[in-house]
């Protein structure tokens, strides 16, 4: 399968269900840095080596995609973390009993990733709908660890992990489980994805997302949290014109 690397890290050339497919046959770290992420590469060591150690990425960002092909005319082709859960969704893999362990931000999210999965075609809603596969996160600090999730692991024995807490921490939360375990389940760190289907994040049309505008309509709906982070991500083109496929150092903190 081809593949695109793009500041160190090499992205999935194939579509979104040869990436479910992929991800599910081989097990490991799936990461989908969104554009103001990639900026922590510079900043965060810990998210750094997340990024570098996972087996597969997928090209979320638009911005990154769009600035990938007018640098060097490549197409990257460009898996959404909506996409992808949507993709996982409809996996065979997935409708088994406890066969996915999802780990969501609070307890809201946890009631209404239920009510969605209750709401899904049979026979996955029956295999979903379950409190037992839902793992409420606490607030991890610097490393980010979590001895209650590895030991829940490792008595469900899930073949998926849906990591959903976003700002970078689900990356880093899914090295330190796969480095833990004495198998290989696929941990799918999508951040807030999941929460565009459920209703715990606002809403996203297909065409927005086929689009590269999702960013607009999250910006819309909170934009004292949103418009500063995706400003953040202006210093990505200088990033791409400098670096482009070579991994940037990585700026110690004084």
């Amino acid at each position: 399968m081809a593949s695109f690397q793009i500041l160190g890290i090499k992205f999935f050339g194939g579509t979104s269900r040869e990436a479910v497919d992929e991800i599910t046959r081989t097990g490991g770290l799936l990461v989908a840095p969104a554009a103001p992420s990639m900026i922590n590469l510079c900043r965060d060591e810990d998210y750094r080596r997340a990024l570098l150690a996972s087996d597969l990425a997928i090209a979320d960002s638009g911005f990154m995609v769009l600035l990938w092909r007018l640098l060097t005319g490549e197409r990257v082709p460009r898996i959404s973390g909506l996409e992808h859960v949507k993709r996982l969704l409809e996996h065979e893999s997935v409708r088994q009993p406890g066969a996915v362990l999802w780990v969501v931000p609070t307890e809201s999210s946890r009631d209404k990733l239920l009510v969605f999965l209750a709401q899904t075609p049979e026979p996955l809603s029956i295999s979903l709908a379950r409190v037992s596969d839902v793992y409420i996160a606490p607030r991890y600090g610097r490393p980010v660890e979590d001895e209650t999730l590895l030991a829940l692991f490792r008595q469900m024995r899930p073949a998926h992990l849906v990591i959903a807490v976003g700002g970078g921490i689900q990356d880093q939360l899914g090295l330190y489980l796969l480095e833990r375990l004495d198998y290989r389940p696929a941990i799918h760190c999508i951040g807030a994805a999941l929460g565009f289907l459920t209703g715990d994040q606002v809403r996203i049309p297909d065409w927005a997302d086929k689009y590269y505008v999702g960013w607009f309509f999250r910006s819309l709906a909170q934009p004292r949290v949103f418009i500063p982070r995706f400003w953040s991500a202006r210093r990505l083109p200088w990033l791409i014109f400098h670096w482009r496929e070579k991994l940037p150092p990585l700026q110690r903190r004084s």
